[in-house]
């Protein structure tokens, strides 16, 4: 009984070694922008056989809300293990504080749908070991990352493949007042053009069925809810498939700590085929 004892626990204790060695790596990197002079920092989550393989990886460019920076996802989820899980690498650039992940028609300082499609996704091609196709990278977000997901995506259909907005503010007609939308595409009063054609809702008139995987997910009482079931309810009208996830919940990290671990399931989905 004792010898099985201690070899059951020699067992255990080489699993916890197993277990606690193996652990995804997290690190800020800087990408140098072109188009706006400056390097921008991201946070960067390496599956942990990354160091030691040579294998090749889907890129998952995971974006954060209005008043965020680039560490907010890593500093309030349990993202890192997904890269483990999934092998994946999960990219969070910084977005500025409340750039809505536009190319600002009225601040040249704001050229963030340039820098997160092409020059973060250029950089991470052309450094690390990814699968570097268009079937292989995602979009995701909370909140404006939400917005910027589905803009970048539809916007930008040579580059990703899919899109998976959480509490997105997918239609920011609503709101003229808020997060500074009116300071990336000039007040609604003056510019009520900018306000229609940058909105997600109306940018998704244009999708086709099937050329872009698209599941939404947004908590019952979050106060991007309606905004997300008239989306819902156009892509319906449309007939473009799509995920919709409708959940208790506000507009909350723990709700999006939840959600990016059902919606990684979504995602791995599309990357396997």
């Amino acid at each position: 009984m004792k010898m099985q004892c201690k070899i059951w626990t020699g067992l255990l204790l080489a699993v916890l070694v197993v277990c606690v060695g193996r652990a995804a790596s997290v690190e800020t990197i800087m990408i140098q922008s072109e188009i706006m002079g400056r390097e921008i920092p991201a946070t960067l989550i390496l599956p942990d056989e990354y160091q030691t393989g040579s294998e090749r990886y889907p890129v998952l460019y995971l974006l954060h809300g209005a008043g965020d920076t680039h560490r907010k996802w890593v500093d309030k989820t349990d993202v890192e293990p997904l890269a483990d899980t999934y092998g994946v690498i999960i990219v969070c650039p910084d977005g500025g504080r409340t750039s809505w992940y536009f190319d600002s028609p009225v601040d040249p300082a704001y050229k963030y749908e340039t820098f997160v499609a092409k020059e973060c996704v250029a950089h991470m091609d052309h450094n690390y070991r990814t699968k570097a196709e268009r079937s292989c990278r995602a979009l995701s977000g909370n909140s404006m990352g939400g917005h910027g997901a589905l803009f970048l995506a539809i916007r930008h259909p040579d580059v990703f493949s899919v899109a998976v907005p959480l509490s997105g503010g997918v239609d920011i007609r609503p709101f003229p007042g808020k997060w500074d939308i009116k300071k990336r595409i000039g007040d609604v009063e003056t510019h009520p053009e900018n306000w229609e054609t940058y909105t997600v809702i109306n940018q998704a008139k244009a999708l086709q069925d099937g050329e872009l995987a698209i599941s939404i997910d947004c908590g019952s009482e979050d106060f991007f809810i309606e905004v997300n079931r008239v989306l819902h309810q156009q892509l319906l009208d449309a007939g473009i498939k799509h995920g919709y996830t409708e959940m208790p919940g506000g507009h909350t990290w723990g709700y999006w700590n939840d959600a990016i671990q059902r919606q990684m399931h979504f995602i791995d989905q599309q990357f396997q085929h």
